[in-house]
C-alpha cells in the first residue's frame, strides 16, 4: 500500500510539472499569426459578400446589416468599442454624404484593444466594408474582393490580437479597428473620421490600410507570391523600413512598389481610405492586390478569391500592426505630405 501511494504521487507530480511546463510556453507573435486561416477567412467572406447584404451601398439595408454583422463580430469576441459599451458605432449624418442624390446617415463601425504600456499612442487599422450596391433588376455587386477581403482580414486580424491579449500578451501600444463607411462614393468615412477622430490624430502612430487582398492581378499570374505596397515610405522611411523586414523574416511576399511611383497614373495613393490620415501627416500603408476583370463588377463573388494568398497577405499585415505597436520607439514621420 506504501508503494502504491508513492507511485501515485509521483504521476501527481510529473502530471503537474508537465502541465506547469506547458502553461508556461509562452504563445509567440508566429502563433499568433498562424491562428489566422484561410478556413476562417473563407467562412466569413462568404457570408459577407452574400446577397443577404445586397452590395452593402452606403446607407442602404445591406450595408446595415453588413455593419450589425462587424458589431456583433467584436462583441462574441469580446473586443470592447472605443466609443461606449456596446456602441461599436460611429454615425455620421446624412447631410455629409454631398455626393449621394438621396443621402443617408450612415456610420463607421470601430472596435478598440488598449495597449498594455503606451496606451495613448494609436495604430489604426482600417478597411471599407462598403460597395457598389444592388441595380433596379436585382443585380448585386457583391463586392467580395472591394472590400470585403480587406474587411475580414482585419476581423481575423483582430482576433489574433485579442487572443494574444487573454494571454497575457497584448499589444504594448493601443490598437483601433476602423471599418470605414462611403469609400466607394468619395472615402467620405475616413474623412468623417479624421475631422472627428475618436483618439487624437496626433496620437496616431500610423495607418494600416487594406483594400482588395484577395484576387491576382492579371499581370502577376506568373507570380503570384505578391502583395502591392503603396505609400510605405512616402512620410516615414522608418515604417518602410520596418515593414521591409518584418516580411522578409516572417512572410516572404514579393512587396511591389509599382504603384507607389509618383508618376503612377492609376493614382491609387490617393484612391483609398489612408489617404486621409496621409494628409494629416500620419505614416501609412496600403495593401492592395490590383484591380481585375471583375473590379466593381457583379461578378467579384467569394468563389474567386485566392484564399491561401489572403491568408498570407494578412498574417503580413498582422506581423506589421504587431510591430509597429510593440517596439521601442514610436514610428516617426520624418516626411511631409505635400498634397496632390
Amino acid at each position: 500500500m506504501k508503494y502504491f501511494f508513492l507511485s501515485l504521487l509521483s504521476i501527481l507530480v510529473v502530471s503537474c510539472n508537465s502541465a506547469q511546463t506547458a502553461s508556461s510556453k509562452k504563445k509567440t507573435r508566429v502563433d499568433y499569426a498562424n491562428s489566422i486561416t484561410s478556413e476562417e477567412l473563407k467562412t466569413m467572406l462568404y457570408t459577407f459578400a452574400s446577397d443577404e447584404m445586397q452590395g452593402r451601398m452606403t446607407g442602404e439595408k445591406g450595408q446595415k446589416l453588413a455593419a450589425e454583422y462587424l458589431r456583433n463580430f467584436y462583441q462574441d469576441h469580446g473586443i470592447a468599442s472605443p466609443i461606449e459599451k456596446n456602441n461599436y458605432y460611429q454615425n455620421i449624418p446624412a447631410e455629409y454624404f454631398s455626393r449621394m442624390k438621396e443621402p443617408k446617415s450612415s456610420e463607421n463601425v470601430v472596435a478598440f484593444i488598449e495597449g498594455s504600456e503606451k496606451p495613448d499612442e494609436i495604430i489604426v487599422l482600417s478597411a471599407h466594408y462598403d460597395h457598389l450596391g444592388m441595380r433596379e433588376d436585382g443585380t448585386i455587386y457583391n463586392g467580395a474582393d472591394d472590400d470585403g477581403s480587406g474587411t475580414m482580414a482585419m476581423l481575423e486580424i483582430a482576433e489574433a490580437f485579442q487572443q494574444a491579449v487573454k494571454d497575457g500578451n497584448g499589444p504594448k501600444r493601443s490598437i483601433l479597428f476602423l471599418h470605414v463607411t462611403a469609400e466607394e462614393i468619395g472615402l467620405y468615412g475616413s474623412r468623417y473620421y479624421t475631422e472627428n477622430p475618436i483618439f487624437p490624430l496626433e496620437n496616431t502612430v500610423a495607418n494600416l490600410n487594406t483594400d482588395m487582398i484577395g484576387r491576382i492581378d492579371p499581370d502577376k499570374k506568373d507570380n503570384p507570391n505578391y502583395i502591392y505596397l503603396i505609400g510605405s515610405d512616402k512620410l516615414s522611411q522608418e515604417l518602410h523600413n520596418v515593414s521591409e523586414e518584418v516580411n522578409e523574416k516572417y512572410t516572404n511576399l514579393e512587396l511591389d512598389y509599382t504603384y507607389n511611383d509618383e508618376n503612377d497614373p492609376n493614382r491609387f495613393y490617393y484612391r483609398s481610405d489612408h489617404y486621409n490620415f496621409a494628409k494629416n501627416n500620419i505614416p501609412i500603408i496600403f495593401y492592395f492586390n490590383g484591380t481585375h476583370e471583375d473590379y466593381h463588377k457583379p461578378t467579384d463573388t467569394p468563389d474567386k478569391i485566392e484564399y491561401e494568398l489572403m491568408t498570407k497577405r494578412t498574417r503580413l499585415i498582422f506581423q506589421t500592426a504587431w510591430e509597429v505597436a510593440n517596439r521601442e520607439g514610436r514610428i516617426t514621420a520624418d516626411k511631409l505630405e505635400s498634397g496632390n
